[in-house]
């Protein structure tokens, strides 16, 4: 299973209706915002795990995080503590707020919801995210390498996992 498909099928959907509970729009709309934030997302971390400092601090993250529980219990991403986490996990994926705001404004752009939709999405979608991968890791199907981290997110070894997120996306929408 895909990251993508982790993420929407996480609790037999509950994480997609948790999320759209939580943010008042219908769960098709949240799958869609999904495929379209993960990818860039993936890209995110796929971009700061090519650096030995940036790797090292994904690895931390993922080993001390305790990010599975966004996927094993999604109601867990009602309590504060969790945007402010994904907060942070923004700021080290994209660096700045303009990222995350350009993110947001394609989402949006691409789904027709509106990007302040999106940006609440955003820092609940991150740590989930970070869970998928943590879900991975600990799984033993994806050690804590950066090598094998970037592979997780290149399915088809092409040294790119942007087509391959993307592909994913298709596959839901």
């Amino acid at each position: 299973m895909n990251i993508l498909e982790t993420i929407i099928q996480a609790q037999g959907g509950s994480l997609v209706r948790q999320l759209a509970g939580a943010l008042d729009v219908d769960e098709r709309s949240i799958q869609n915002a999904i495929g379209q934030v993960v990818p860039a997302l993936s890209r995110g971390i796929q971009r700061n795990a090519a650096t030995e400092a940036g790797f090292s601090g994904l690895a931390d993250a993922l080993a001390k995080g305790n990010h599975q529980r966004y996927l094993e219990q999604p109601e867990t991403l009602a309590e504060p503590a969790a945007q402010l986490e994904g907060n942070a996990i923004l700021g080290h994926v994209f660096g700045s707020k303009d990222v995350s705001r350009n993110v947001a404004g394609a989402a949006a752009k691409e789904t027709g919801i509106d990007a302040g939709i999106i940006k609440k999405l955003l820092p609940l979608l991150a740590p989930v995210v970070m869970g998928a991968l943590s879900s991975r890791a600990s799984s033993s199907e994806l050690s804590t390498s950066q090598g094998e981290i970037t592979s997780f997110l290149d399915f088809d070894k092409d040294g790119s996992a942007i087509d391959d997120i993307l592909d994913m996306a298709r596959r839901f929408f």
